[in-house]
């Protein structure tokens, strides 16, 4: 540190901002308006350095838990104000550096990632190869933050880097989630919510959206608050009016009447004036089932509805039950004399059907056959979640074998064994599903371990899958250079496009960008009949392009239904960033692990974009 009379390293400091006549001026200054000087906007964090390098009245001023280094923390990175309380006393200086650390280590650890993961058959096995994020020891939330300011940059560059940050976020957030789930879930049972449950299931299924319980919250009060306006008109004196005392003992037990007029105003306010109904044409989306989803599109599947049902009529003091009915979810709403487990001392409510109140006997007719006394009873909050869950496991299992109904699957199985760990059938799914993605081997064997100890009888499957993970792990220990095709060999002279460049497809239609290329159809025979490759004119002996298409599939095409395409844009899958760093005008830059594969094909891409230009030029002349 330099003293107030090393003159000369305090020009040095400054960078000769100043001469020795105003740094003079400037050191005599009152502490406060010195702070206020250097909180400028245009003075960055290496401007307060040098500053406070140069002598001990501005080091003084610039001190770690001072305004200047507070309001540089704040400047550089304004998200992370939300965790600290107004006016917090804090060492700025030692938060900026460790921030400033951990963003070095984050990007550091995101830009090796790409080499680990390109040639994975499954690119989303992240969250079982991060140890070293956890490891890193840093706070979560600076974490958080640079990879977000990684995904916030420049919208067509650093594509690679973005596509492994959304990633390693998504598997941190889940992380998170599940920790608050597993939080959740050690509460007695009688102060777990149905809507906060609700809220940790679409959290970590959609852990990148802004979900949070407040923000839900929130919306439903804005519900309540026009059915107590609907209230009002019926009812001024009506106890859900109360500001503090409520409704008394005595009217919850015996005013059914007072019960009936909020329920009325409910489905009122609820399927007339805001128009929510039960989403039939669409019944399998799994958007129906996270919460802020319902809210925004004003429909959802009858659990979706209970749940939200239920807690506002719990806001408003009816105390509704939920119903594991089969096959539709319900709610009961008791007649008599609380307590009673006579199944017609209860009228049920369908809020999938616009609040339709049925009888016992008309739930039956719901689904059209007769079940047990059983199935009327109240559920606890654990089993909402199970239920829930479970229509998000179904619907994964109905999907189409791609990406999005994997990870659907994945984090519905997480969820449920989360609640419910010992479930051998779905242990049992979790670690095929595993198995057959090629993912986290070390993590099967586990499972496997589990089922083995709650259930000896499933050997034969365990021992099956034991064995061929066991090889799949000593396959991986052996890697395999990447196959590397040279547009110059011989056996490609055929090849006419290359990777990145946007293509059309001429019978179909789709817009998609190439990835990959074999010189001659490499598919299976069956697939080749499949997908009547013999009907083309050249059949499977033409070279074959792997492509990203726009509305998010990847595919194999022949190089006859592909050409150019005339408008190139921006394909919005979400692989790209796996194989390329940037859009550039008209094409994708491949990154360095797919140049690796292909490295003569960028000269080839760019050759490609450049003649288009000139013959569009040559048009315009």
């Amino acid at each position: 540190m330099a003293t107030s009379g090393a003159v000369g390293e305090g020009y040095s400091g400054l960078n000769g901002i100043v001469s020795e006549t105003e740094h003079k001026i400037m050191t005599d200054l009152p502490a406060e308006l010195l702070e206020y000087i250097l909180c400028f906007p245009v003075l960055k964090h290496v401007d307060i350095c040098n500053v406070s390098c140069s002598c001990k009245r501005l080091h003084d001023v610039c001190h770690g838990r001072g305004k200047v280094w507070g309001h540089q923390y704040k400047l550089r990175w304004p998200r992370l104000q939300k965790h600290y309380r107004q006016n917090e006393c804090c060492d700025w200086l030692k938060e900026y550096r460790t921030r400033h650390t951990v963003g070095l280590q984050i990007r550091r650890t995101v830009v090796s990632i790409s080499k680990r993961f390109f040639t994975e058959v499954v690119s989303n096995d992240i969250g079982s190869n991060f140890a070293e994020i956890e490891s890193l020891g840093a706070p979560e939330h600076f974490c958080e933050d640079e990879l977000l300011s990684i995904l916030n940059s420049d919208r067509r560059k650093s594509l690679t880097l973005k596509y492994y940050a959304k990633k390693i976020l998504y598997f941190l957030r889940q992380q998170n989630i599940l920790r608050s789930l597993k939080m959740f879930l050690e509460q007695p049972a009688e102060q777990q919510s149905a809507l906060e449950g609700a809220v940790l299931v679409d959290q970590y299924c959609n852990p990148l959206a802004d979900v949070s319980l407040d923000g839900i919250s929130s919306q439903l009060e804005e519900i309540t608050d026009k059915v107590k306006k609907m209230l009002r008109m019926k009812n001024s004196s009506h106890p859900s009016l109360r500001v503090t005392q409520g409704w008394s003992e005595l009217e919850r037990n015996t005013c059914w009447n007072l019960e009936r007029q909020v329920v009325v105003a409910l489905n009122a306010v609820l399927y007339e004036q805001l128009q929510y109904k039960g989403n039939e044409c669409d019944y399998y989306n799994p958007l129906n089932s996270y919460i802020h989803q319902v809210l925004l599109r004003r429909t959802g599947i009858p659990i979706s509805l209970s749940v939200l049902y239920m807690t506002l009529a719990r806001k408003l003091g009816v105390q509704l039950e939920p119903v594991n009915f089969p096959n539709h979810f319900l709610l009961r709403w008791c007649q008599h004399q609380r307590g009673s487990g006579d199944i017609y001392d209860f009228v049920y409510i369908d809020a999938f059907g616009k609040g339709k109140q049925l009888t016992a006997k008309e739930c039956e007719y719901l689904i059209g056959h007769q079940v047990t006394a059983d199935y009327y009873s109240a559920i606890s909050t654990t089993e909402v979640l199970l239920r829930m869950v479970g229509n998000l496991l179904n619907i994964g299992k109905r999907g189409e074998g791609n990406e999005k109904s994997y990870q659907l699957l994945r984090d519905s199985l997480d969820l449920y064994l989360t609640i419910n760990p010992d479930n051998v059938q779905y242990l049992l799914l979790q670690a095929r599903l595993y198995f057959h993605l090629g993912i986290w081997p070390e993590k099967v064997l586990d499972i496997l371990q589990h089922i083995q100890a709650l259930d000896p009888s499933q050997h034969g499957a365990v021992g099956y899958l034991v064995q061929h993970t066991l090889e799949h792990i000593q396959h991986k220990k052996q890697p395999v250079e990447p196959e590397v095709k040279r547009r110059s060999a011989a056996e490609h002279v055929e090849v006419q496009y290359s990777v990145g460049l946007i293509m059309k497809h001429k019978r179909s239609g789709y817009n998609c960008v190439i990835y990959g290329w074999d010189p001659k159809c490499t598919m299976s025979q069956e697939w080749i009949t499949t997908m009547r490759v013999h009907q083309l004119s050249s059949g499977a002996n033409q070279p074959f392009y792997n492509v990203l298409v726009q509305d998010g599939t990847c595919r194999y095409a022949a190089q006859e239904n592909l050409e150019p395409h005339s408008a190139p844009l921006e394909i919005a899958h979400p692989e790209v960033g796996r194989y390329f760093s940037e859009f550039h005008d008209s094409h994708y830059v491949a990154n360095e692990e797919l140049q690796t594969r292909y490295p003569e094909d960028m000269a080839e891409t760019l050759g490609t974009f450049c003649m288009s230009n000139s013959e569009n030029a040559k048009k315009d002349t």
